[in-house]
């Protein structure tokens, strides 16, 4: 990237023509938008289609298995991570080491995201079974968090 504006740095001081100079520093800052325009869009896409995978494959094991837990996350993670390891380029024996890598690594970062995953699911179901028991006031989010954390305080008051 350097050496092309370098490149034109160089153009721009072989003309002394104003017009050619503010021509070429237009059509280099043009070839650098549409760079990093096509560089964005083509890491957005590749994100999105890792992400699609994800859910979908976790989704397809919990359905599977009857089970929403951590287990679903971490194989779900490892295979994906597999899957894109496979797609990468290069010779066979690169692929299968990248698909065994991104086994293993896939299924060590999303255990821990499982885990949370899990726990927030845990906490949103007792959010909403004091609301319907009608313990708490209010439509939930933030001021079932502060209802839940004031009728805590008075209870602990009041011993």
């Amino acid at each position: 990237m350097a050496s092309k504006d370098a490149e034109v740095m160089l153009k721009l001081g072989s003309t002394p023509d104003k017009r050619e100079q503010y021509r070429l520093m237009r059509d280099a800052m043009e070839k650098r938008f549409i760079r990093v325009t096509r560089g964005s869009i083509v890491g957005g896409v590749r994100l999105g289609m890792f992400t699609a995978t994800f859910i979908g494959l976790q989704n397809v094991i919990a359905e599977r298995r009857g089970v929403h837990d951590v287990l679903n996350v971490a194989v779900a993670g490892s295979a994906t991570a597999a899957s894109f390891g496979l797609i990468l380029p290069g010779s066979l024996m690169w692929r299968a080491r990248n698909a065994l890598m991104g086994s293993f690594l896939g299924a060590a970062f999303c255990f821990p995201l499982g885990w949370v995953q899990l726990k927030l699911i845990e906490k949103a179901n007792e959010t909403s079974e004091l609301q319907e028991s009608g313990e708490l006031r209010g439509s939930g989010g933030v001021g079932a968090a502060i209802e839940r954390l004031e009728s805590n305080l008075n209870k602990q008051k009041n011993k």
